[in-house]
């Protein structure tokens, strides 16, 4: 069994699904409607975005994306940095991890 989709209520639909594309590599989408977008990762899964006014997920909600090494966290990082996204530097916790706030209302953790 595996998790198949799963869906994110989201400020700003098209904000959240550029930034997945563009920093995660998911792709696709089904411009259907500004409220509500899909976009799939290499092995099929399914993530939908729908737009909601308010959202509110408990502090310590998030969504990750591993990476194979430290020196892709460490570029990911200053990527987003650079583009002018409020990221600390990443840390040896649970795994190299650092968090990021993204468009849209939700946490995304990058970690190896």
């Amino acid at each position: 069994m595996k998790l198949h989709h799963l869906n994110l209520t989201v400020t700003d639909v098209q904000a959240a699904k550029d930034f997945l594309e563009t920093y995660f590599g998911l792709t696709g989408g089904s411009d259907r409607e500004a409220g509500f977008d899909v976009v799939f990762d290499d092995d099929g899964f399914v993530l939908t975005l729908m737009k909601g006014r308010e959202v509110h997920y408990p502090k310590t909600f998030h969504i990750g994306f591993p990476q194979e090494n430290e020196e892709q966290v460490d570029r990911m990082n200053q990527q987003l940095k650079e583009d002018g996204f409020d990221v600390k530097p990443p840390v040896h916790a649970h795994g190299y991890t650092f968090y990021v706030k993204a468009p849209g209302g939700f946490t995304v953790e990058v970690l190896c």
